[in-house]
């Protein structure tokens, strides 16, 4: 049997009630629903040029007075407008399913990307909790302690007289004490002559003063004893 595309119409085929395991990415199935919408597209382009057809079809028949041959044309023209409309609901149809299940895919990438943001601060979160920070800042200090330890014992230097400095020190101070108190029980040393000229054992002679300066002297000494 021919349908009215001209094609030999071929017999439904049984589909398998047993459900597939494998699940389709919904990438594809939106390739596979937008590829479908185009076909119906082609398919209702096709069918309004039958029905602009029927009507051409129809006036011809009319012009000539066969009003038979151009009532059946009218029914085919209904008969394919009606085809028109399911197509326009299968193309509504499958334009409904292609926008939720991009909005759905949508909201499935955007849920993947917060749910792996949040197991990513749960591992950060383990990773670096603060029982660990405390951890490695007392091991930091440790081995800065440990690091400056190390530096003080390399500068220390290098002399193996220097265990014994606080015994030498004892020692010397005790050289210096013994030296002390032998100057000190020492007798005493003779005054050696320097020289000098010896104190006179007269009275050394009064110089001579100016007549004035007697004169004024007599006076002051009787001013005294009349006194």
């Amino acid at each position: 049997m021919f349908n009215f595309f001209g094609k030999k119409k071929t017999e439904p085929t049984t589909v398998s009630s047993t459900p597939t395991t494998t699940t389709t990415d919904s990438q594809t199935t939106i390739v596979k629903l937008r590829t479908a919408i185009k076909t119906q597209e082609k398919r209702e382009e096709h069918i309004l040029k039958k029905v602009e057809a029927q009507v051409a079809e129809a006036k011809a028949k009319m012009a000539k007075g066969d009003k038979k041959g151009a009532l059946f044309a009218m029914k085919r023209k209904k008969m394919y407008e009606a085809e028109a409309d399911k197509i326009q609901n299968v193309k509504m149809t499958l334009e409904t399913q292609a926008i939720n299940l991009e909005s759905a895919a949508q909201n499935a990438a955007t849920f993947d990307a917060m749910r792996s943001g949040t197991n990513t601060m749960k591992k950060i979160r383990n990773d670096v909790g603060i029982e660990k920070v405390d951890d490695i800042m007392d091991e930091m200090k440790e081995e800065m302690e440990m690091a400056e330890e190390v530096n003080n014992a390399i500068a220390q230097p290098v002399d193996g007289l220097m265990a014994d400095e606080d015994e030498l020190l004892a020692e010397l101070e005790g050289l210096e004490t013994a030296d002390l108190e032998a100057e000190l029980l020492a007798p005493p040393k003779p005054v050696e002559d320097l020289g000098l000229p010896s104190v006179p054992a007269s009275k050394l002679p009064q110089p001579k003063l100016a007549n004035d300066e007697a004169d004024e002297l007599k006076k002051l000494e009787a001013e005294l004893a009349g006194l």
